[in-house]
């Protein structure tokens, strides 16, 4: 499972283990919107690491309920957010998700025989420190999300996308690097205002 072999993910004892970690996301969920330090403590127990300032919206959903995930710090996800995390992922600091955000590491051979049988394998992904992920972004199984870049609304994320761009479609591909101009403007020629914030 965490070597990205195809393994049978209905084994009996890897089935306990899912069940006692998606019985703790259950009553993580049930948790009010503003009981930070509960989430917090939520995160810092079951991810395999979590940072500083991590703030999830509920509702949260995750395969094995973040145990194989890993929070830089700065975190803020909207509501929403589904990891499928029988594989690793890798959150570097300050990342932003938008809302109905999905990454995915789980995947099923292309090979009908291996699917009939319900077989599948992982494939880690990473989200590079200070990425932006706008709602409803689809980030498949292996993909790497560089430092800075952000990642339009609706995008299908099926290849690496290097750091410093804007990128965004489906399948994602990108649009335009990250410039000066952008130190400068922000929605549509609006200028920044830097003495002010």
């Amino acid at each position: 499972m965490e070597a990205g072999l195809i393994y049978d993910p209905n084994d009996p004892e890897l089935l306990r283990e899912q069940a006692e970690r998606l019985k703790e996301l259950e009553a993580f969920n049930r948790l009010s919107t503003t009981d930070h330090g509960a989430k917090e403590a939520y995160m810092k127990r079951v991810f395999a690491s979590c940072g500083e300032n991590c703030y999830l919206e509920l509702p949260f959903r995750a395969n094995w309920g973040g145990s194989h995930v890993s929070f830089g710090n700065g975190i803020y996800a909207n509501f929403n957010l589904t990891l499928v995390d029988d594989g690793p992922i890798v959150v570097e600091s300050r990342v932003l998700f938008g809302p109905n955000v999905t990454v995915v590491t789980a995947a099923h051979p292309i090979d009908p025989a291996l699917r009939e049988r319900g077989l599948q394998y992982n494939r880690g992904v990473t989200i590079r420190e200070n990425a932006w992920i706008g709602a409803g972004v689809t980030i498949l199984p292996g993909v790497t999300i560089g430092r800075n870049s952000v990642i339009g609304a609706g995008s299908v994320v099926t290849r690496d996308i290097p750091d410093n761009v804007v990128a965004i479609g489906s399948p994602c591909r990108v649009l335009r690097p990250i410039t000066e101009r952008d130190h400068q403007f922000y929605d549509h020629d609006k200028p920044i205002d830097w003495g002010a914030l």
